[in-house]
Parts: structure tokens; C-alpha cells; sequence
């Protein structure tokens, strides 16, 4: 998909002040037992389609009106991941803005999971 550059700028200065993580990372660290919580931030649409094992659905229409209600504790470990990694790094930033001391976007986001060959859910 080709973005727009006014998106893309917002995009890459909101990765300059998040973490970011990735699939290969994320996968490991579910495959030790490692404690954190996936968030979907992608449409509800694409939800509905899948989503990685364990995720929560936060979508990124509501993700900001709800989170505090879902996490109350805002060193809570939050991945974050939307479809390639640009709308869950603009969520990261907007948490971060909101107190948030833990969370991290996932890079390469659904499509690289897919890509990589992981498991998938539906509801």
C-alpha cells in the first residue's frame, strides 16, 4: 500500500519516540511465557478476519477512549500491532502521551506475522 507522505511523516516521528519491537521478537518472547499483552488496533473489520493468538481488540477508533477502562495500571506491558506497524506506532505514541511507561509497537504488524508463518485465530 502507498501512503501518503503527510502520513508518513507523523509516522516516523512518532517512531522516534516509541519502542518498537518485532514479529521474530514478539514470537520469542510468547514462546518463553513471557508476560505481555498483544493489542489489535486494526479495524474491527479486520479483526473479524483474524488476529494473533491471545490478542485483545482495541481498535484505534477507540483505543484511546477505552484503554484506561481495559488497563488501569500504566506500566501494564502493551504490544501493539495493526497491520504493518504504522497505525500501532501512532497508537504507541498517543498511550505514551497518556502515561503509559510500557508499551511498544510492533513492526511489520499482521502482514508479517502472516508472512512468517505463524498461527493465526478467529473468533
Amino acid at each position: 500500500m502507498k501512503h501518503s507522505e503527510g502520513f508518513l511523516r507523523l509516522v516516523n516521528e512518532a517512531r522516534s519516540r516509541i519502542r518498537e519491537t518485532n514479529v521474530a521478537e514478539v514470537r520469542r518472547r510468547k514462546d518463553a511465557g513471557e508476560k505481555f499483552t498483544l493489542v489489535d488496533v486494526r479495524e474491527e473489520s479486520e479483526w473479524a478476519r483474524g488476529h494473533l493468538p491471545d490478542a485483545v481488540y482495541l481498535g484505534r477508533g477507540i483505543l484511546e477512549r477505552d484503554v484506561e477502562l481495559r488497563f488501569p495500571d500504566k506500566s501494564t506491558e502493551l504490544i501493539l500491532y495493526c497491520g504493518g506497524g504504522f497505525r500501532s506506532a501512532l497508537s504507541a505514541d498517543n498511550l505514551q502521551k497518556m502515561g503509559y511507561t510500557n508499551v511498544a509497537s510492533m513492526d511489520g504488524g499482521w502482514r508479517g506475522w502472516l508472512e512468517a508463518g505463524l498461527p493465526t485465530v478467529k473468533d
